[in-house]
């Protein structure tokens, strides 16, 4: 973690990009200082590298952070509903026969994962891990395999307070339809759950994400804003 005045960046290591943006420091205060903003951006910019900065904000939790940042230059790349879901809650889907969900705990199982994220994305070719993943309670994924092969991937955050987002949900687009892509999600509720999650929480991409998650359990409680560099992309 980086620590940026009114933000905090969280950097994870030797894994997908989408995995790494910055936070509000202090949920539940305004951000409404211009030249601390500035300063900050400075600061994430040096971590993050040129054209890469990345914000994932809870509107309603860090009221004026939004506008001052678009003041500064960032674009706004997505505006959805931010839902939560209490672990003890979550909703198991039934597993299909074939179908196989695992906790990713090596270095080949991560890269698969990301290699079906990353073609899900439209990252195809892109970075894969090499390195293996970190304990449960630093961030992790659970992978789903239809006859052996990669086919869903759902990953969480570093658990702080109880607290971890479900992000990375991807399906490789052949075993799309099937519903791997809320058996994944339920089972990355439940992993995280033990590894000391009480909370997740997740923004979809679009309707379709949206019926997913809350099949699971998910509900919407707030807007959750992402930002980004001009140059830096969703």
């Amino acid at each position: 973690m980086v620590p940026a005045g009114p933000f905090t960046g969280l950097f994870a290591v030797d894994a997908p990009a989408y995995l790494s943006y910055a936070v509000a420091s202090r949920p539940g205060e305004p951000v409404l200082d211009a030249g601390a903003v500035v300063a900050a951006l400075g600061l994430l910019r040096a971590e993050f590298g040129p054209g890469a900065v990345r914000f994932e904000l809870i509107d309603e939790a860090c009221p004026g952070a939004v506008r001052l940042l678009v003041e500064a230059g960032l674009e706004i790349t997505l505006r959805t509903p931010l839902m939560t879901l209490a672990v003890d809650r979550v909703r198991v889907p039934e597993t299909a026969p074939g179908v196989t969900v695992e906790y990713v705990s090596t270095t080949d199982d991560r890269a698969a994962g990301a290699e079906v994220a990353n073609t899900a994305f439209g990252a195809d070719g892109g970075d894969l891990p090499t390195t293996p993943p970190p304990p449960p309670v630093d961030g992790g994924s659970v992978l789903a395999r239809v006859d052996g092969e990669p086919a869903a991937v759902a990953s969480w955050t570093q658990i702080a307070d109880g607290i971890t987002e479900i992000v990375g949900v991807a399906t490789a687009e052949r075993y799309r339809r099937r519903g791997l892509g809320a058996l994944v999600t339920a089972h990355a509720v439940e992993v995280a759950g033990r590894a000391g999650a009480t909370l997740t929480w997740l923004t979809p991409g679009g309707a379709d994400a949206d019926r997913v998650y809350r099949g699971v359990g998910f509900t919407p409680v707030a807007w959750a804003v992402h930002l980004a560099e001009p140059s830096a992309g969703a």
